[in-house]
């Protein structure tokens, strides 16, 4: 009897212990989904963080390059509305500053303003210039337009190391580039080379939007 008694209690005792170490197994891949689905709801809180930040630059940029458009147009074209055209170019110009404000300060946003205000005013000197054929003011804005290029190129360089100068400096030349072919095409009626600029000139300021979007993810990688 007492045999029957130890082997009843042996049993009753095994089965508590399969019990707990069951219910602590569920316990620990309760925590361990917990623990998954927070990291994963945090993955994509970040995602869709840096998603706005890039669309966000994008429509900035392509703005840029969409009112530039309007005041080639109505430049080269003797459209009326080239005022207003400009004033709203010139308030892009702005909205990029303020855009990198909470990122790099209050001063640091009013100084690419700046800078970006110079690059459409100087532009406008050009597209002037091309539409009079008076190539020594053609020549001596083009300057200054580099020169411009050159100074955002080395602001935005300094304001983040993940924008290397080399790299920035490409991309600014390459849209003055192709900002000027869009330009000249107009001038001279080529309305196929004109369209074909106009593309191109999308699609570079694109990457070049992307590529300051993945310059803040990286160097402010809390925010995100």
């Amino acid at each position: 009897m007492r045999h029957y008694f130890s082997i009843k209690n042996s049993l009753f005792l095994a089965f508590l212990l399969l019990t707990a170490c069951n219910n602590s197994t569920d316990t620990t891949q309760t925590k361990s989904d917990s623990t998954g689905d927070n990291s994963r709801m945090t993955a994509s809180v970040n995602s869709e963080k840096k998603g706005e930040l890039r669309t966000a630059m994008r429509q900035l940029w392509e703005d840029h390059v969409t009112w530039t458009r309007n005041v080639i147009l109505c430049v080269m074209d003797g459209l009326p509305g080239t005022d207003q055209a400009v004033t709203r170019l010139l308030k892009n110009q702005d909205d990029i500053g303020n855009a990198i404000k909470p990122y790099y300060g209050d001063d640091a946003g009013k100084k690419l303003s700046d800078l970006l205000h110079v690059h459409i005013t100087t532009a406008a000197d050009l597209l002037k210039a091309a539409k009079t054929d008076n190539n020594a003011a053609f020549d001596d804005a083009n300057k200054k337009w580099t020169a411009n290029a050159d100074e955002i190129s080395d602001f935005l360089s300094k304001a983040n190391p993940n924008w290397k100068l080399d790299d920035v400096k490409m991309m600014m030349h390459d849209h003055l580039k192709l900002t000027t072919d869009e330009a000249v095409a107009r001038k001279k009626k080529d309305y196929a080379g004109d369209v074909q600029a106009y593309d191109k000139v999308h699609d570079e300021i694109l990457k070049m939007s992307d590529m300051l979007t993945d310059g803040i993810v990286k160097q402010f990688p809390d925010k995100f």
